[in-house]
Parts: C-alpha cells; sequence; structure tokens
C-alpha cells in the first residue's frame, strides 16, 4: 500500500485554514472492491442485527420519545434528507434534537449560517434543546436509522450519511462515495467525530470504502459502545 499526502476536495466557502492539506494513510495501489460473500453477510447482518436492536429498544424508544415531547411538546422525530447509494435519495429518520424551525433560525442569523457552512456542523449549536444535548453527545437520536438499515437505505456500518448538498465537496469522489450505502456508524465515527474537519471525514469515508470487510465492519462496531460511553460532541 502507499502511502501519500493528499488535499481533499475544497468548497468555495470554506476558510483558508480548513483547506490545508491532511496527511492519512490511503491506498492509492487499486479501489478494494469486496467479493459478493461480504455484501451478502453484511446485509444479513444488518437485517438481523436492526430488527434485534428495534426489538430490545423499544423501551429506551418511549422513554426518549416522553423526554422529547414533555421538553417543549414539539415533534418527535426529524427527517433528514440524505443522499445515498447510487445518487438515491430518501430521508433518515432521528429524533428530534433541534428547536422547532431550526432551519428559519439559522437563515435569521447570518454569522451562524456562515460558520455552519464551513463545517456543516456548528460547535456551540444554539438551535439544540435541553434533552438534544444528551441525545447527540451520546448519539441516541440516531437510533430510529435502524429503520432505515432494516429497509435497504442505510447499513449498520459505512460512510457518514450527508445531505445532497455535500456531495460536491467531495469533487473527484462524489462518484465513489455514492457506491455504498451510508452507515449509522463508521470510521469517522469512532475516530474523533467532532474533532475532526470536514476534510478528513472525507478521508475516513475514502479509506472506509477501500478497506471493507467483514470483520473491519464487526471492528467498527464493537469499538462503537466505546464512543457512546465516553461522549465526544454533539
Amino acid at each position: 500500500m502507499e502511502h501519500i499526502t493528499t488535499t481533499s476536495p475544497s468548497h468555495p466557502k470554506q476558510s483558508s485554514a480548513s483547506q490545508k492539506a491532511i496527511t492519512l494513510s490511503i491506498n492509492t495501489y487499486h479501489i478494494h472492491e469486496p467479493s459478493m460473500v461480504y455484501y451478502v453477510t453484511k446485509r444479513l447482518l444488518d437485517i438481523i442485527l436492526s430488527l434485534l436492536g428495534i426489538v430490545f429498544l423499544l423501551p429506551v424508544f418511549l422513554i426518549i420519545m416522553l423526554c422529547i415531547k414533555f421538553d417543549d411538546g414539539g415533534q418527535l422525530f426529524h427527517f433528514r434528507e440524505i443522499i445515498g447509494l447510487h445518487g438515491r435519495r430518501f430521508h433518515a429518520l432521528k429524533f428530534r434534537t433541534m428547536i422547532p424551525d431550526a432551519d428559519i433560525y439559522l437563515a435569521a442569523h447570518p454569522e451562524l449560517m456562515q460558520k455552519f457552512q464551513q463545517n456543516m456542523k456548528l460547535e456551540h449549536d444554539p438551535r439544540i434543546t435541553r434533552i438534544g444535548h444528551f441525545l447527540r453527545r451520546t448519539s441516541l437520536d440516531e437510533l430510529p436509522q435502524l429503520f432505515n438499515v432494516l429497509f435497504g437505505q442505510m447499513s449498520l456500518v459505512g460512510p457518514r450519511m450527508i445531505h445532497p448538498s455535500e456531495l460536491p465537496r467531495y469533487g473527484e469522489w462524489a462518484t465513489k462515495r455514492l457506491s455504498v450505502r451510508p452507515g449509522i456508524t463508521g470510521l469517522w465515527q469512532i475516530s474523533g467525530r467532532q474533532r475532526t474537519s470536514y476534510e478528513e471525514r472525507i478521508m475516513y469515508d475514502m479509506r472506509y470504502i477501500d478497506s471493507r470487510s467483514c470483520i473491519n465492519d464487526i471492528l467498527i462496531l464493537v469499538n462503537t459502545p466505546k464512543v457512546l460511553f465516553k461522549p465526544t460532541g454533539v
């Protein structure tokens, strides 16, 4: 495997600091294409584990739903538009963690909008509710995505899910990014989360795609609870 220093695709609205080259080990010799056994095994695991997760986590679902409703009385779920495998769009299901009309609030504050567009996240997002802070720190807000996994729109392990507007930031790697289902967890999830820049997240996505295997997926799944029990961001 060849090790190179690579500059990830930039975006016109990114700051100069976020456009710096980042050094990561990536496989440039070939693009790894798993066997059919991998795809069949991965899908079977997705179906079995998502079903088990939905059944056993139903009490947790109910508790979270009650907390959200008692917090501000708003809607329980948020439907986020995602671009998935082969460019198909769908809505990822999440527990709502923001105030109602969060997008309108962001549009009314240009300084926040500018920061958001740089990294697609806000370090201290004023739109997040009280219960939302806890759900995001522990990633419990993403539990409803088990239904997306069950329906075949997502996988338990994969690249980060992204909004269609984010795809141009992948530049020459956009097609490669759409060759894999997005995951609830993945290499980025266990490698720093909020401490990583957007460019680093893209590199983690590419590294995952080039190193896909059942063993790697299992290792990521095993390490994910460590992230949940040791919160790193919102």
